[in-house]
């Protein structure tokens, strides 16, 4: 049956793309990727031998139209993102939500994202938490970071090698420096971290050194201590 399928891919380690996933993306007559050089690595470790075609969120409004038609036309098309579950952080919501407005069937597969590896690997709460993503770059920062003061439950954030020194020291000065906190980069990678502290020690050691890697920063949340 026609439809569109959503499928993670792998955070970093490739061995952790699943069965099924591997079948969906063969059986597919289309592959969207993020970034297509990056997707033809994966493709080419478990030989699925299908072209991927670009669809990212600087063209999503130009291409969905085009993925609705395919679909309605009896296409299956696979969404795939560069690393983790699309729509996360990552394109695919817009064409998710275009698909069902046009009463096309949307299966989305389980699979690897980085927050909810984060989140466990911390050691703070995670029975109740709240998902970030990015924060505001500009427009809207401080807003942003206000608003979570009183946020009582685990707060998860991703964020860039180039800029994981400034968020931690704004959330150290908006929540507090003595706030309990984790920093985790390279998830599933040859050089893995984690390193857990305040949000005051983190903040001065990456802003002492030249990070590298993808970062997903957990803390906890106000009032919360581990018991």
């Amino acid at each position: 049956m026609a439809k569109l399928f959503i499928v993670p891919t792998p955070i970093g380690n490739l061995g952790d793309f699943t069965y099924r996933a591997v079948e969906t993306l063969r059986s597919a007559d289309v592959i969207l990727a993020e970034d297509t050089r990056v997707s033809r690595v994966l493709l080419d470790h478990y030989d699925i031998k299908k072209k991927a075609l670009s669809h990212h969120a600087f063209n999503e409004k130009h291409t969905t139209p085009e993925v609705v038609r395919m679909i309605g036309e009896g296409k299956t098309v696979a969404l795939v993102s560069d690393a983790g579950m699309p729509g996360i952080s990552d394109p695919g919501f817009y064409l998710v939500r275009e698909c069902l407005r046009n009463e096309i069937d949307v299966e989305c597969l389980p699979g690897a994202s980085a927050f909810p590896v984060a989140l466990v690997c911390s050691g703070l709460p995670c029975d109740r938490f709240t998902f970030e993503g990015f924060l505001p770059v500009r427009k809207g920062r401080a807003t942003a970071l206000g608003a979570l003061a009183d946020e009582s439950r685990t707060m998860v954030f991703y964020e860039s090698p180039h800029r994981i020194g400034r968020t931690l020291k704004d959330l150290a000065s908006h929540l507090g420096d003595s706030r309990k906190a984790s920093v985790s980069r390279e998830l599933t990678k040859k050089f893995e971290e984690t390193r857990r502290g305040s949000l005051g020690e983190l903040a001065a050691h990456y802003g002492e050194k030249k990070a590298k890697g993808e970062f997903c920063v957990v803390v906890e949340g106000r009032g919360k201590r581990q018991h």
